[in-house]
């Protein structure tokens, strides 16, 4: 079976294009588009990576990785953080709390693709 990937955006076309993309490579892909949802989603779907946009209703992207990291049985889960926010404070930050990776908008998405492509090979 294919890597699972969480894919957590609540702007529409980007969740569309995402989706479309990483399904072109083999992914098996689920969507949330809130921070709440995303947790939901990662203990019912069971991701192997999770691309998860800052700045979200509920909750930001920030505390669903802070909320993941937190738990002993999420350790493994790639997580990379999707922002128009591309200071350093916030890179930093993202890092900080545990993100696997952040890449800021508008991004590439070969890419992007190829990034998921690399982390998930080591999982």
């Amino acid at each position: 079976m294919g890597k699972k990937i969480l894919i957590v955006d609540d702007e529409p076309n980007i969740v569309i294009s995402l989706e479309f993309l990483m399904r072109k490579e083999g992914f098996e892909v689920a969507v949330a588009g809130d921070g709440e949802e995303a947790l939901a989603k990662v203990a019912s779907f069971a991701p192997d990576l999770v691309l998860l946009d800052v700045m979200m209703p509920k909750k930001s992207g920030f505390e669903v990785c802070e909320a993941l990291r937190a738990d002993p049985d999420k350790s493994e889960l790639k997580i990379v953080m999707l922002t128009a926010k591309g200071r350093d404070t916030e890179v930093a930050k993202g890092l900080a709390i545990g993100a696997n990776a952040y890449v800021t908008k508008p991004f590439s998405t070969k890419d992007l693709v190829a990034r998921v492509k690399t982390m998930l090979e080591g999982a």
